[in-house]
């Protein structure tokens, strides 16, 4: 009994020291009954119960979680980077422009994407034409799997949408076997899920829509896409917080996470990017949604304006940055009647702590108005939500014009952030929002210090860039501007 701890204690250093020196080879530990190999010498194996059954042996190789790990042939050689294709990787346009936009130019094929959004946003409708789009000129089928329509009720939207196509399939299913299934099948170009949530397989524990199901049918949905080259769009839900629903792994599993945006009573959509290997992430795709289905919007700043025939207080316009896509949007603000106690502060479309800064801006470092005990509401125009810094001097001349009842000057465009002391801070992007704010016509724009021609080198020629220090001398400016 002495010796064989004496011997198992040797075999424990002489092994220590292999391993801290990274020698190869170094000893270990093998049953001869079942192959089972401890971590130490043991004198009855804890797979198999044999005694004496554990002997020394020399294995090589690297080791993960006790075991060895041997390497193989791989299926494929590593080749020079110079010497491989690109081709397969390059995006197919799926026909709807905006989408494309934010996918970096299409959908590539062997890649996964997930489009995340609320319920009755539209994402089935987007995908439909989507699909239609690819069946009528990619040249291969596409299929739409739908876990929670019909068959029939799909084809009532397709029908009214006009998106009906010979290589359009649908299928109705909710088992992934089945889902694979039918890729055996059509043999598509693209596979929409609808969605992934309501997808499930037998091989998995958990209920549909758990997290262990989702993630297992994702993984083994990406393995197949990457296999056989087809794009593959997933439908995701959201939480009440708008991230999308399921476990964590899901963003990570896929190559795009898109995120499609919009109110209920808007016919504005916005497909947002979140994560793209194959573009830009910080993309925004705009459509409009009516009773024939969805379309893209190239130019969607018209729908953030208001057309008057004359200049009406309390209103600004600002350009707004969707992404890298700028977007000229109007600012309105009411200032209602004296109220006792605490008035009211209601925003639509703002940052309501925001608002409450500019207003407290304003009440301190201006003379005239006073706002401590008026009501101010204060909305965005078109159902766009404007929650950047960028949109505070436009929000502190629509109140002030409302507060004193003074037009702001139609052609006139006022972009900045407004700080604590009233001083007006620099924002990113300037002169790509003066130029799209030239393109629609605006003629004067008070910008913050640094950001003009003068500082920049390059401004719209047609416009007149003014510099403004604070919020002051950012009224003053509008007024003078107004009375031109």
């Amino acid at each position: 009994m002495t010796t064989s701890r004496s011997t198992s204690a040797r075999g424990a250093a002489t092994g220590t020291r292999g391993r801290a020196a990274g020698r190869d080879p170094r000893p270990a530990y093998e049953c001869d009954a079942c192959g089972h190999q401890p971590p130490k010498w043991v004198g009855r194996c804890p797979e198999c119960g044999e005694w004496g059954s554990v002997v020394e042996c020399t294995l090589t190789g690297p080791t993960v979680s006790g075991r060895v790990v041997s390497s193989r042939m791989p299926a494929e050689p590593a080749r020079p980077i110079a010497t491989i294709s690109a081709a397969p990787a390059r995006a197919r346009p799926t026909g709807v422009s905006e989408l494309d936009r934010v996918l970096g130019g299409g959908l590539v094929p062997g890649a996964v994407v997930l489009l995340a959004g609320e319920p009755g946003v539209g994402k089935s409708t987007l995908l439909l034409d989507v699909a239609q789009q690819w069946a009528a000129g990619a040249g291969s089928p596409s299929l739409v799997v739908s876990g929670e329509e019909s068959v029939s009720q799909v084809r009532l939207r397709a029908e009214r949408m006009g998106t009906l196509h010979d290589q359009l399939y649908l299928a109705a299913e909710s088992d992934l076997a089945a889902v694979l299934g039918h890729l055996d099948a059509v043999k598509p170009g693209l596979l929409v899920l609808d969605s992934v949530q309501t997808i499930s397989t037998s091989g998995t524990e958990g209920v549909p829509g758990g997290v262990t199901q989702v993630r297992a049918v994702t993984a083994a949905l990406v393995s197949v896409a990457k296999e056989r080259g087809i794009a593959t769009v997933l439908v995701g839900h959201v939480t009440k917080d708008g991230q999308v629903a399921g476990p964590r792994v899901l963003e990570h599993l896929v190559d795009v996470v898109l995120h499609f945006e919009g109110d209920k009573h808007s016919s504005l959509r916005m497909v947002r990017g979140v994560k793209n290997r194959f573009g830009a992430a910080d993309e925004v795709g705009c459509f409009e949604m009516h009773e024939g289905g969805i379309t893209s919007l190239a130019d969607p700043s018209g729908l953030f304006l208001t057309r008057y025939s004359e200049p009406v207080p309390g209103t600004c316009v600002t350009v707004a940055m969707e992404g890298r896509r700028a977007l000229v949007t109007e600012v309105q603000a009411l200032i209602g009647a004296t109220v006792a106690g605490s008035p009211r502060r209601t925003v639509s479309g703002l940052d309501s702590a925001r608002l409450a800064m500019v207003l407290a801006v304003l009440q301190r470092r201006t003379e005239r108005l006073t706002l401590h005990d008026r009501e101010v509401f204060a909305a965005t125009v078109g159902g766009i939500r404007v929650v950047e810094p960028a949109a505070d001097l436009a929000v502190a001349l629509a109140v002030a014009s409302g507060g004193l009842n003074l037009a702001i000057a139609p052609h006139l465009v006022a972009i900045g952030e407004v700080g604590l002391t009233g001083e007006v801070r620099r924002v990113g992007a300037v002169p790509r929002r003066l130029a799209e704010a030239a393109r629609l016509g605006f003629r004067i724009a008070l910008v913050p210090p640094g950001c003009g021609p003068e500082s920049t080198g390059a401004g719209p020629e047609q416009m007149r860039v003014i510099e403004v220090t604070d919020v002051r001398t950012a009224l003053q400016s509008a007024a003078r501007a107004s009375a031109e």
